[in-house]
């Protein structure tokens, strides 16, 4: 995913409402194959759940919205997200729902406030005392954003660095903010 595409979901997300929509498509069965595989190898730990996620019998919406934003959408609910051809995230109601199914960073508690105001996640944000990392996680992959002292996950990232280089450079962007607790995303529970 390039820079071009992550900056455009940024301007996006807080505003985002019915008239972003450009068009909605029921998907053909192999285009459906096509997500849940993909879906599948994202998140390995998610398979044994998608045939009760996306039903094979349920029609999966494919809803194109403006700056290349692509929803998921089952029974008129968004369940999963991509932007041009990057890799599908869930959405936070989604991840709510079944919280282990991706890689997770906490932020210490400074960082809560500007997290939930759409802003990036900084490197000095996940190595301070209260931040944490999966020393697992690569460079372009999505991951939960989780808070300090918090259950649930206030945001979903997509990683602009490696969690290795992310403590060894510390400073700057370390996660790009996707999607995040109230904003347009969040406020719209269903399509319809």
């Amino acid at each position: 995913m390039h820079k071009g595409s992550v900056d455009a979901a940024v301007k996006l997300r807080s505003r985002f409402s019915l008239e972003d929509i450009s068009a909605q498509n029921q998907v053909k069965a192999s285009v459906q194959r096509k997500i849940r595989q993909s879906i599948a190898d994202e998140y390995p730990g998610l398979e044994p759940l998608l045939d009760d996620i996306l039903p094979k019998k349920a029609p999966l919406i494919v809803t194109k919205c403006q700056n290349h934003l692509n929803l998921v959408v089952v029974n008129n609910v968004p369940l999963f997200f991509n932007i041009r051809d990057g890799p599908y995230m869930p959405t936070l109601r989604l991840l709510h729902q079944y919280p282990d199914i991706m890689k997770k960073f906490q932020v210490d508690r400074g960082a809560i406030k500007f997290v939930l105001s759409g802003a990036n996640i900084m490197c000095p944000g996940l190595t301070s005392p209260g931040g944490t990392l999966d020393e697992e996680v690569l460079e372009e992959t999505p991951v939960a954003i989780m808070a300090e002292g918090k259950q649930h996950a206030l945001a979903i990232g997509y990683t602009k660095l490696s969690a290795k280089d992310i403590k060894t450079i510390n400073k700057g962007i370390g996660v790009d903010n996707m999607h995040y607790l109230n904003d347009g995303l969040w406020k719209m529970e269903r399509l319809e």
